[in-house]
């Protein structure tokens, strides 16, 4: 083929969930709560940490830095698939698909790294209990944090390059409802089979070395945990635990994505929800009621926010009760009656009349 006669894509479609308009209404509605779920979650945790000074130790200023990763990543996909619940053809341009793409794997790998940092604060807060302070101290930490988002940004900016020299000349459909490199790697007008390779290689064989290094570090973690008295080890083990949890609903799914063939699948869909939407939804509702010093912090602050705020609720409540009330009522009973209708119609005919009477 002449490269002149080439026509090159400039847009990609999404399928999206469904073709069905009521149903795409329905969806909306859900996955609109679950985001707004995610960022008023992943809010609190933020604004909780920041404000309370009781949390300003290492673990939760880790966790604060994953509530962010959480809202970000969320936000690079789910404002685009709510906005194309109510279009017909759900398109996004080749430009906005690699930035999407970019931001999708910077996040995501950032959120690997940023576990292997949690884990690893685990380690020294078990097994040196003494010199935790010391040794997870404030530069340190940030220093992990710009670690893991570096790590992040290399593991991008490679599946970006490999991504940007391939041409895209048709079909141009994508059966997803956001750019990833699986569905895109698909749809090259050229052979892809040592990307598809590099790319498993890059992706799914480092998720799934990290995936099992972290269990191993947490199974070591918990193994410690038998020299600690009953109290502390509970504690401890309900942290791990925890993270465990939020360490394989983040990497099983993507170990199913990414370290297989790039051909599509039945579940594909599913699980790319599942670890998209879902998860950041999850995450801070998991650390949220397994951690008792984020809920006395959270009590904590809306105490202390109440007495700005109850005055004003307070005088609306006695309002309504006292003076909303008593004139809603009549209308209720009135508006919603037949009987009290015609009555009253009764009522203005005989006093219209009484009226004409004594006027007469």
């Amino acid at each position: 083929m002449e490269p002149q006669n080439i026509t090159w894509v400039s847009e990609f479609v999404f399928l999206g969930f469904s073709q069905t308009q009521e149903l795409q209404k329905f969806l909306f509605l859900v996955f609109l709560l679950v985001y707004v779920t995610t960022i008023v979650g992943n809010l609190l945790i933020i604004v909780t940490v920041t404000f309370d000074s009781r949390l300003h130790v290492p673990m939760f200023f880790l966790l604060r830095n994953l509530a962010v990763i959480d809202l970000c990543g969320s936000t690079v996909t789910s404002p685009k698939m709510l906005v194309d619940f109510f279009h017909e053809t759900k398109t996004i341009s080749y430009q906005g698909c690699m930035a999407q793409i970019f931001f999708f794997h910077l996040l995501g790998g950032a959120t690997v790294f940023f576990l292997s940092v949690m884990a690893y604060d685990r380690y020294i807060a078990i097994s040196r209990p003494l010199h935790y302070v010391t040794i997870m101290n404030t530069q340190l930490c940030v220093g992990l944090v710009l670690a893991a988002w570096v790590g992040g940004f290399v593991h991008s900016i490679v599946q970006l390059a490999l991504m940007l020299p391939l041409p895209f000349c048709g079909p141009n459909v994508l059966d997803n409802f956001y750019c990833d490199i699986p569905q895109v790697l698909r749809l090259a007008c050229t052979d892809t089979s040592l990307l598809e390779f590099l790319m498993i290689s890059n992706s799914g064989l480092l998720v799934l070395i990290w995936f099992l290094l972290l269990l191993i570090s947490y199974t070591v973690i918990l193994v410690m945990l038998r020299s600690h008295s009953g109290k502390a080890r509970r504690k401890a083990a309900s942290t791990c635990t925890t993270h465990i949890i939020v360490v394989s609903m983040i990497f099983i799914p993507c170990i199913y994505i990414y370290f297989r063939p790039f051909s599509p699948f039945p579940l594909d869909k599913a699980v790319s929800i599942s670890y998209t939407v879902m998860t950041p939804m999850l995450n801070p509702m998991i650390y949220t009621l397994r951690n008792k010093e984020i809920q006395a912090a959270m009590k904590s602050i809306y105490l202390y926010a109440r007495p700005f705020t109850t005055f004003s609720m307070d005088k609306a409540v006695s309002i309504s009760h006292t003076v909303m009330t008593p004139m809603l009522n009549p209308m209720i009973y009135t508006l919603r009656n037949q009987e009290m209708q015609a009555a009253v119609k009764r009522l203005g005919r005989r006093w219209l009349v009484c009226k004409r009477e004594d006027s007469g």
